[in-house]
């Protein structure tokens, strides 16, 4: 197996002089120190009239000198003519991106889907090659077929699958190509991209428009995770079997499974977390206990409600009357029998999941507490107020977990009609474009890998509440840091209280280490639960101070301030200087988050950042909300002056 040759288009055979670079025997001889891009991204070469009179028509094609094509042209020279290599003059504007003269020989007659050069293939196909997207959206609106096969074989989409033209894929699939087309071999564009592609796209984006993941081609039985793993692709390896949940275990024609590849050659490629993946997933199926251990729920309920029972177990061992030596072996007891248990219990869910179970188990146990011990102590009026804390507390965690952050959504036809229109007008950037949710992606928005979705106006993705801040539950993310941290000091209080009353603890009079002393002596869980009720006040509320400085004085996301140096919005020109173009001033900032307003004494901003999509836009003094804004008036792309997201660490704006 480890010696099958690719089906067909081998690595050399693939990428054909004729449909390669300019400087190929074919004689694309640009001078690239006088070519630019023009306004509509098309590439231009500047020459005097000296320079391209005595240009054939094949060169002046090849440097875009349309007056002299149209020179030739009208003198007569058959724009369908083939050169001795039987290729024709739409071929040459078409593989050097040259989109006037392509419009200008299609008006002179020019066969739009002529075939040609050594592979047999159209002018779409040599666009589709080399990426030229406004070019193969040209062709495609002068009538090119899509479809036609070249003598591979192959489609546009297979050909751009294969060299990882993620833009290029997705407007063929808008318009409407078959994600899982076969090309003569069987192979589709998923196995293309999976043996070809080492970046995480178009992997992922076949995967999103639906590409099977079980299909094999007809000559060897390979599924995309069989040649992924061919050509030790780890990263097409992780995205199918992560995001496309490709099984490990269905055998090629000659009956190796991608397991057995895998374990044939597991230290030379493959990362590690995803080789221990394929392993639990094999012992899945051949152990029926293992199985029972490895269901998702049981996992999930186990990491959720073990901080409830390791939390009183710490307790009760403080409570213990046993010498300090004994508690100590009871610590590294419990330490010991909590990692085993995380061993066979906890999954790669737990720095997720463990922050919020931490956070309900700890409230959980302040509640107990107050009750049990607390209440008797501090009276009636100051236990009210912890409840009434408490419940605003409860309010504003809810709406931060629970609650919307901003997810910018579309159906299958709005997504499907932005791809064609980002297509058709340039906008295909990985800052505004998400090749996971096929979305385009506005001002301040970023693609939360936690959460699989794109957040406008993101802050960051938080553990403890188990959801992204954003746009639209960020003040009730500052308002559960806020009361938190008014609930963990009140139970402070009310545990200092306890010991005044119960103990006889006045930590003015006998000091602090004396006072704790005396406290761990009469009531040891009372310590316990104090002590985890300082720990929260302490980082609750450094994150609060922080959360206000960045949105109140900043005028940024925690995102933005983090990454501020790769967003051009934020650049003032000045080195080393970043400022926010959409700071209001401290009290208009606080207002905005807030949102309140007062007979008109305040107002705060009514932006809907789903549809931001250029710096001006955000910034202007009465921007249109998104209920107000139809889709003609939405804008395609954040413009040269916003930057988007700016660089992205993968390609088109996963992060």
């Amino acid at each position: 197996m480890a010696e099958e040759r690719d089906p067909s288009c081998n690595p050399v055979d693939l990428v054909p002089q004729d449909a390669c670079n300019p400087g190929s025997m074919y004689g694309v001889e640009r001078e690239t120190g006088n070519d630019h891009i023009s306004e509509t991204g098309e590439e231009e070469t500047t020459h005097n009239e000296s320079e391209y009179s005595n240009f054939d028509i094949v060169k002046a094609t090849q440097y875009g000198v349309l007056e002299r094509c149209q020179e030739l042209v009208e003198s007569g020279y058959d724009v369908n003519r083939r050169d001795n290599e039987n290729v024709t003059l739409l071929h040459w504007a078409a593989i050097n991106n040259r989109r006037e003269i392509v419009k200008y020989y299609i008006r002179k007659g020019a066969v739009v889907d002529a075939i040609g050069g050594e592979l047999l293939s159209t002018p779409l196909h040599w666009a589709t090659r080399q990426g030229h997207l406004g070019m193969v959206v040209l062709l495609i609106q002068y009538g090119a077929d899509p479809n036609i096969r070249d003598g591979e074989g192959c489609s546009c989409i297979h050909l751009a699958a294969q060299f990882g033209h993620t833009a290029i894929v997705a407007y063929l699939l808008a318009r409407g190509a078959n994600v899982n087309m076969r090309d003569k071999n069987g192979m589709t564009p998923l196995m293309w991209s999976a043996y070809r592609v080492t970046s995480v796209d178009p992997t992922r984006l076949l995967l999103t428009f639906g590409a099977s993941v079980s299909t094999g081609d007809r000559l060897h039985g390979n599924t995309a995770l069989h040649w992924a793993v061919q050509a030790k692709n780890s990263v097409a390896a992780s995205v199918l079997i992560n995001n496309g949940g490709a099984c490990i275990d269905t055998p090629n024609a000659q009956g190796f499974s991608v397991y057995s590849l895998v374990m044939k050659r597991k230290t030379q490629w493959l990362d590690k977390k995803l080789l221990d993946k394929l392993q639990e997933s094999q012992k899945l199926q051949r152990n029926i206990l293992f199985r029972f251990f490895r269901d998702k729920k049981l996992r999930y309920w186990s990491m959720m409600l073990s901080p409830v029972l390791i939390f009183y177990i710490v307790g009760l061992i403080f409570q213990l009357n046993l010498l300090y030596l004994i508690k100590l072996a009871l610590f590294v007891a419990l330490y010991v029998l909590v990692y085993g248990a995380s061993l066979l219990l906890f999954d790669d869910r737990l720095m997720t999941v463990m922050p919020m179970a931490v956070y309900l188990a700890t409230k959980f146990w302040f509640y107990v507490t107050w009750v049990i011990y607390i209440h008797d102590s501090v009276g009636l009026w100051f236990s009210s107020m912890f409840m009434l804390t408490s419940l605003i507390l409860w309010y504003n965690f809810v709406k931060a977990w629970r609650g919307d952050p901003g997810v910018i959504t579309a159906d299958q036809t709005q997504k499907y009609k932005t791809i064609m229109e980002l297509a058709e007008q340039n906008g295909f950037d990985p800052a505004w474009f998400c090749s996971t949710c096929l979305v385009r992606r506005p001002l301040r928005s970023k693609h939360c890998a936690v959460c699989n979705r794109c957040v406008a106006k993101f802050d960051h993705h938080c553990p403890w509440v188990g959801n992204c801040i954003g746009a639209l539950n960020l003040r009730y993310f500052v308002g559960y840091l806020l009361m938190l941290s008014v609930m963990c000091a009140f139970t402070l209080k009310g545990c200092m209280e306890y010991w005044l009353v119960n103990c006889g603890v006045s930590f003015p009079h006998v000091g602090l280490w004396t006072g704790l002393g005396m406290a761990g002596t009469c009531e040891p869980w009372v310590v316990w639960v104090a002590s985890n009720a300082m720990l929260h006040v302490g980082w609750v509320t450094t994150l609060l101070a922080c959360q206000i400085y960045q949105i109140v004085y900043l005028a940024m996301t925690t995102n933005e301030r983090m990454n501020c140096y790769r967003y051009r919005h934020f650049q003032t020109g000045k080195k080393g200087e970043i400022k926010s173009p959409f700071n209001r001033g401290m009290w208009s900032n606080l207002v905005d988050l807030l949102n309140v307003s007062c007979l008109g004494l305040v107002q705060p901003s009514q932006k809907d950042w789903r549809v931001m999509f250029t710096v001006e836009q955000a910034t202007a003094q009465e921007p249109v909300k998104a209920a107000d804004r139809t889709d003609e008036e939405q804008p395609l792309v954040a413009g040269a002056s916003s930057g988007g997201d700016g660089p992205v660490e993968e390609a088109f704006g996963f992060v």
